[in-house]
């Protein structure tokens, strides 16, 4: 796996930002789409990569799917808030949609692994950060299994890299164990709301009231 950060950072804005990662097969994509279902108001960004489409994948909503030149001319270029090379494909972060979306009063979402969530709180130190846990390795393993996708090797890979992706949980603002779906999209619900009621983002999302305690 390689990784590379951006060369700047924003300054606290009234949009919030949540980034959510987790191993493949802990249920991120699902939670996040119901997520977004329920709160429309958060806005999904949607990441560039080089790797081939999954079955019902579709592009532009799912992601942006380029080939490696276009890839590394938009790296060059600084197109991107944060960038990674992961199984020998390359994802990346607009950096100029999320930034117009927070300067906005916008909430963005990421889903993006726990590099690249390195790499944004480096940048956006006000970010919120979300790990979705599966219960056991063993349930992990029977998800990735279950979608039929993929080989036995492709599987066995897959579970030795998400050990060592969840070694990294204790660096996430909120964890989820995602063992009841229904349970974990509530737990994925309350920490955006909470999130959205600290100090800080009150007071960029209300400035009038925060006047109106400063005036008497």
């Amino acid at each position: 796996m390689m990784t590379a950060p951006a060369q700047d950072a924003t300054p606290e804005t009234a949009g919030a930002l949540f980034i959510v990662s987790a191993p493949s097969g802990a249920g991120k994509t699902t939670l996040v789409r119901m997520l977004m279902e329920q709160d429309p108001s958060i806005r999904h960004s949607v990441s560039f990569t080089t790797r081939q489409p999954r079955p019902a994948e579709v592009d532009g909503r799912d992601y942006h799917f380029i080939d490696i030149a276009t890839f590394l001319a938009m790296r060059e270029r600084g197109d991107f808030l944060e960038w990674a090379e992961v199984h020998g494909n390359f994802y990346g972060t607009s950096k100029r949609w999320l930034l117009d979306e927070m300067q906005a009063g916008r909430d963005a979402l990421l889903e993006i692994d726990w590099q690249g969530a390195q790499q944004v709180r480096a940048l956006i130190p006000h970010a919120v950060s979300i790990f979705i846990l599966p219960p056991s390795l063993e349930e992990l393993e029977r998800r990735l299994r279950s979608r039929g996708q993929d080989s036995e090797e492709v599987i066995q890979r897959r579970v030795a890299a998400a050990l060592g992706e969840m070694r990294h949980v204790d660096e996430f603002d909120f964890v989820i164990i995602n063992n009841d779906l229904q349970e974990a999209l509530r737990d994925l619900a309350a920490a955006v709301r909470a999130s959205r009621l600290v100090f800080q983002r009150q007071r960029l999302r209300h400035p009038e009231v925060f006047r109106f305690l400063s005036s008497h």
